[in-house]
């Protein structure tokens, strides 16, 4: 359930072109706090314990570096996600805005579907089409489907 990816962006923001990071869990203070959190800490830990010393190693939400250059960054959640709080997802971003040192940060809440982030097929194909369009514009350009090269090429 933690967000690898957001662990991942910010532990190496380095090693990344564009990131996109879906219905995460990021913030690990309070995680416990909001909707199905509270079960989670037998395998988390309780952050409002010692366990808080270790826990805080792994939150993404509390690791942003104001330092570091963080690459586009795709940040996705739902409002009735019944998992996962959409804060986790609002409060990176915000966090992120507020440091400055990303570009290319965009975020979409879908206000239908669920911990998925959609709910149906169309939505899904909606979501799926919004990750690979943000990939193909931030690393991808030339590979893009429909981008202006590959109109080009299939034209002559």
């Amino acid at each position: 359930r933690i967000s690898s990816v957001g662990n991942a962006l910010v532990r190496r923001p380095d090693l990344w072109g564009a990131v996109v990071c879906a219905v995460p869990l990021l913030d690990m203070r309070r995680f416990n706090k909001l909707l199905a959190g509270s079960s989670w800490m037998a395998e988390y830990g309780d952050p409002d314990t010692a366990d808080w010393g270790f826990m805080q190693q792994y939150s993404p939400y509390h690791n942003v570096d104001l330092g570091a250059k963080y690459p586009p960054l795709l940040v996705t959640t739902s409002t009735r996600d019944d998992r996962v709080h959409p804060y986790h997802a609002r409060a990176f971003v915000k966090r992120l805005e507020e440091a400055g040192n990303c570009e290319g940060l965009l975020y979409y809440e879908n206000i239908e579907g669920g911990h998925g982030g959609a709910a149906d097929p169309k939505q899904q194909a909606f979501m799926m089409c919004l990750y690979i369009e943000f990939l193909c514009k931030t690393i991808g350009k030339d590979y893009a489907p429909f981008s202006e090269q590959k109109q080009a090429t299939l034209a002559a």
